[in-house]
């Protein structure tokens, strides 16, 4: 208990960490670039505790590959929409819509699996919503359909959806082998696929300042800690109560925007994301 415990504490620190340092370098770098930075630094650090842990992530069989790989192309796409939504727009905005997610998930369900939400679930629906309306009465567009032309909150639920779908991606490989390898192959093909976008939307590699690259370190670092303790906790729980409790993190991001980003209207976005948390709950739990 006291490990999940811990493992939470630094998933939800972890994470806006991360995000808050992405903000930053995003205004200088384009966000493909960044990832290829730290997914570069993540893949080294793999690289080492794979030796020193006595790991072999290529002891396992063909189906582990395979989903290693999709969780790869998956975290690619999901981390780099993430940065891009963070250059646009406000972090204490974009974070707490994490808590959407759950809505997605149910809709899939409904859609896919014939899976009709009960009344708790919709419950939860509606305090998401209401949640997201005290936090889009922040934005000059409000709580309306104009939101969904600007491209930080189209970016942000591009990278929603992705991390998603990995979430289930990873917890299977975590059946299929054990948590040090789920996160030794997350690292090497984050780096791999993050190698392949810089390819096919032909960005120039650029050679970042010694400055910024530490600063890509500290994101590697973060990250790492992040999808470590993610790991340990899916072995633990089941993916629905991890990913609720992961939205606590949000409270943390609108904090950090605040605080270092120097963005508006603290009280009114931490308690839109209690209301989206709450919600999450209902539906998750």
């Amino acid at each position: 208990m006291l490990v999940t415990v811990g493992n939470l504490g630094l998933r939800i620190l972890s994470n806006p960490i991360a995000n808050a340092v992405q903000k930053i370098l995003s205004g200088k770098y384009c966000a493909t670039l960044i990832n290829l930075y730290s997914y570069l630094f993540l893949s080294v650090m793999a690289g080492i505790f794979a030796f020193t842990g006595n790991v072999n992530p290529f002891s396992y069989g063909f189906e582990v590959f395979c989903y290693s790989a999709l969780a790869g192309v998956l975290c690619t796409l999901g981390s780099v929409c993430l940065i891009k939504a963070l250059h646009y727009g406000e972090m204490s905005v974009l974070a707490p819509l994490n808590s959407y997610k759950c809505i997605v998930g149910l809709v899939i369900a409904f859609f896919i699996l014939g899976e009709i939400p009960d009344i708790i679930e919709l419950l939860g629906v509606i305090f998401i919503i209401f949640g997201s309306w005290f936090i889009f009465d922040t934005v000059d567009e409000g709580f309306s359909f104009k939101l969904l032309k600007r491209k930080d909150i189209i970016l942000r639920f591009c990278a929603l959806f992705f991390t998603g779908c990995e979430a289930v991606v990873l917890k299977k490989i975590i059946l299929l082998s054990s948590v040090s390898v789920c996160f030794v192959l997350w690292c090497f093909w984050g780096f791999v696929f993050s190698l392949v976008l810089m390819f096919l939307l032909k960005i120039k590699f650029e050679l970042l300042s010694l400055k910024d690259i530490s600063k890509t370190l500290v994101i590697a670092i973060c990250l790492g800690v992040m999808q470590y303790s993610t790991n340990v906790i899916f072995q633990r729980l089941d993916v629905g109560l991890s990913l609720a409790l992961f939205q606590l993190s949000g409270i943390v991001s609108v904090f950090f925007g605040y605080k270092f980003f120097n963005e508006r209207d603290l009280v009114k976005k931490i308690v839109g994301s209690i209301i989206m948390i709450a919600g999450s709950c209902f539906i998750l739990l």
